[in-house]
């Protein structure tokens, strides 16, 4: 959710046309005069946006919350266990899919993650580079609780309304062949795939062909995301899940986790926020049956946003990178590598509001042209580091699969071609360093619990009005609103935790940082919680972002400000204030009772 499609929806709506595209780098102790810049700024745009939000009377699909019926929703496991259960093993099974409709030359789809000016506001598909994939895990510990299914989308986010038709075809599909515990869906935020949210379309159009019909209640409004799209996606979402459930084996797994260092990750978007997670975490399921491949289920945090940027690259007279390409981002290059050397790969991103890619983005000065190549280069590294964790450089250098992860040839060609033109040349295993791995034991605990979000921000709820996301929007009061989203809660035997959050959160939240004080935040206030690696009593604490919702930027409360400037233009995608509260307020008794 980047600056230039606020900036947009600043322009359509008539609305901070001189703060938009103003951005002063806040730092970790705000000022009076930010603060006092921040108030202001804040208040202008939401007087703005709420005066025009005020126009538009409730959709005819809003419904009161006593109303609410909260169908296709999984608790998970419901008993937790303490110990495996006699006679445990792990089962997975692993399965994936194309996302790609076939009908992509003749017919207009639109990309997810960036509406820019250069591109006339509008993003359709020109050209497909490589893939945009579901991939699923089935996964249970044998202890007759249920079977637990996860399904990561290359995609820039899916609602809970999306995910729940998900469910709803795999139950269908499955015909009570298996007792689900949990049905869940994430999202790995990739800029340049087919909108899934439908904020990302033609956004005009939509906007002109709906505020009529919003304003007058005529027919229904035209839906942002579109429904032929979104109705391939659920079928072949739900064959996945489906194929993973019957190809689940019985196995062992191991846990292994490295810093991979600062170079890999850029925390550029909120300087506010201090905590810096650069940590890749890897589960290792090994399959007793040999002739079935391995999973890798990978947990690292940073946006796959490159491939959607424009350059200015020209050959033969024409443009050839305008920013429409459609491309998985570095999860597919990462899966690619992965798959190469004989694993499955499964990518859960983690808490990334503000982290991007880095040293993807430089190429140690390997010449690039589309920006893929930056985001290929980036996944591939990434997958080296999975694959290598608990090698030694020996091992990486002479090993079995030494053709992937240390090619002479390439190494040498890229190192003369720096020696030749200049810059840097870093090698991605420069001053390794193995971690070991521990057994996991068979036992898998997870939750899943209800929370209800109260929507303040008057730009999200004139989208809802407009009907361009699939979100259940409930009345609690004149102009009040809550939306019903899912938070989550798993143990990986007794050796990993990881908490399930539906958006793009500030890793201060997870993590502790500057943003969660006083001296740090915009409101002079500390948050109101403590960080969830303190909430849970376990400073290893992983996080998968974008879970079975996509609620846009969780920001701790005391750091909310509908400014845009001082690095808070990530507001504007957010349901509102009590964001971040509501989601770790529910964490907070998920713990009290489950993660003694």
């Amino acid at each position: 959710m980047k600056k230039a499609f606020l900036t947009v929806v600043s322009v359509v709506l008539v609305v901070s046309m001189v703060f938009g595209m103003t951005a002063v780098t806040a730092q970790a102790q705000q000022s009076t005069a930010q603060r006092a810049g921040s108030a202001v700024l804040g208040g202008i745009v939401t007087g703005l946006l709420g005066a025009i939000n005020g126009i538009f009377p409730d959709a005819k699909s809003f419904i009161d919350k006593k109303d609410f019926e909260n169908d296709t929703f999984y608790g998970g496991t419901e008993e937790f266990l303490d110990e495996p259960a006699e006679g445990a093993a792990w089962k997975l099974g692993y399965a994936n899919t194309s996302l790609v409709p076939d009908d992509w030359k003749s017919y207009t789809y639109y990309l997810g993650g960036y509406i820019v000016i250069e591109n006339l506001f509008t993003n359709n598909v020109e050209y497909v580079i490589d893939d945009m994939k579901a991939r699923v895990i089935a996964i249970e510990d044998g202890s007759g609780r249920g079977v637990s299914v996860f399904a990561t989308i290359d995609c820039i986010g899916m609602t809970n309304g999306d995910i729940k038709k998900i469910r709803q075809a795999l139950v269908e599909k499955a015909d009570g062949k298996y007792d689900f515990a949990a049905i869940n869906v994430e999202s790995t935020h990739a800029h340049s795939c087919i909108d899934t949210e439908g904020l990302w379309t033609n956004l005009f159009g939509k906007m002109i062909k709906n505020m009529p019909k919003a304003l007058f209640h005529i027919g229904t409004p035209e839906p942002g995301t579109d429904e032929k799209y979104m109705t391939m996606l659920y079928d072949r979402v739900s064959d996945a899940m489906l194929e993973a459930c019957d190809s689940m084996v019985t196995g062992t797994m191991t846990y292994a986790r490295k810093d991979i260092g600062e170079q890999y990750f850029d925390n550029k978007n909120r300087s506010s926020a201090s905590a810096l997670m650069t940590d890749m975490v890897r589960l290792a399921f090994t399959p007793d049956d040999e002739t079935v491949d391995p999973t890798y289920i990978i947990n690292m945090a940073a946006h796959p946003d490159v491939a959607g940027l424009a350059t200015d690259f020209v050959l033969d007279g024409e443009a050839v990178n305008t920013g429409r390409q459609l491309s998985g981002e570095y999860p597919y290059y990462m899966g690619e590598t992965l798959a190469a050397a004989g694993v499955n790969c499964m990518f859960f991103n983690g808490a990334i509001a503000g982290i991007y890619i880095a040293r993807g983005a430089t190429n140690d000065s390997q010449p690039q042209y589309w920006r893929a190549e930056q985001s290929a280069r980036y996944g591939q590294e990434m997958a080296k580091i999975a694959l290598a964790m608990t090698m030694t450089l020996d091992e990486i250098k002479t090993g079995d699969l030494k053709d992937i992860l240390y090619n002479e040839e390439i190494i040498n060609k890229e190192m003369a071609y720096v020696e030749e033109n200049g810059g840097e040349y870093t090698l991605w295993c420069e001053n390794w360093e193995p971690v070991e791995e521990v057994d996991v034991d068979p036992l898998f605990n997870i939750v899943i619990k209800e929370v209800f979000v109260p929507v303040t921000n008057p730009l999200i709820i004139l989208a809802g009005k407009l009907n361009l996301a699939n979100y259940k929007v409930l009345r609690t009061g004149f102009r009040k609103y809550e939306i019903c989203t899912e938070i989550g809660y798993i143990e990986f035997g007794r050796q990993l935790k990881a908490v399930m959050m539906p958006g793009e959160v500030v890793q201060d939240i997870v993590a502790g940082g500057s943003s969660l004080t006083a001296d740090g935040s915009y409101s002079g206030k500390d948050f109101e919680y403590a960080p969830l690696v303190g909430i849970f009593g376990d400073e290893d604490l992983i996080c998968f972002g974008l879970a079975n919702d996509a609620v846009g930027y969780i920001v701790p409360d005391n750091d909310y400000c509908m400014c845009i400037a001082f690095d808070h233009y990530q507001e504007l995608i957010s349901l509102g204030s009590g964001v971040a509260s509501a989601v770790v307020k529910g964490l907070s008794e998920i713990a009290e009772e489950y993660a003694g």
